[in-house]
């Protein structure tokens, strides 16, 4: 039975029309380890708004661009503050509690 695919995840068979559910792994966050790393995603064109969420015993950064949300974890609380100096200043900073 020959399958091809279509637009969204269908597929057409020879019997008819299936459908494909898009895997998990596309729409969960993307983890990024390195700060350097992390700064260049922030400075990409597509990179639209930077949440910075504070816990008792990390800092989490999670930058939006158009198909990825990507998250940084810092257990220092100095680096942390140096990050959120290092951001660029056109992207939108919201810190959460």
């Amino acid at each position: 039975m020959r399958k091809r695919e279509l637009a969204s995840g269908l597929f057409a068979e020879e019997g008819g029309v299936g459908w494909s559910a898009p895997s998990p792994a596309g729409t969960m966050p993307r983890k990024i380890e390195e700060i350097k790393d992390f700064l260049l995603t922030a400075r990409r064109k597509d990179a639209k708004s930077v949440k910075i969420k504070k816990n008792k015993d990390n800092v989490k950064f999670k930058v939006r661009c158009s198909r990825y949300l990507y998250t940084l974890v810092i257990t220092d609380k100095e680096k942390a503050e140096k990050l959120k100096q290092s951001l660029p200043p056109g992207l939108a900073v919201k810190e959460l509690k």
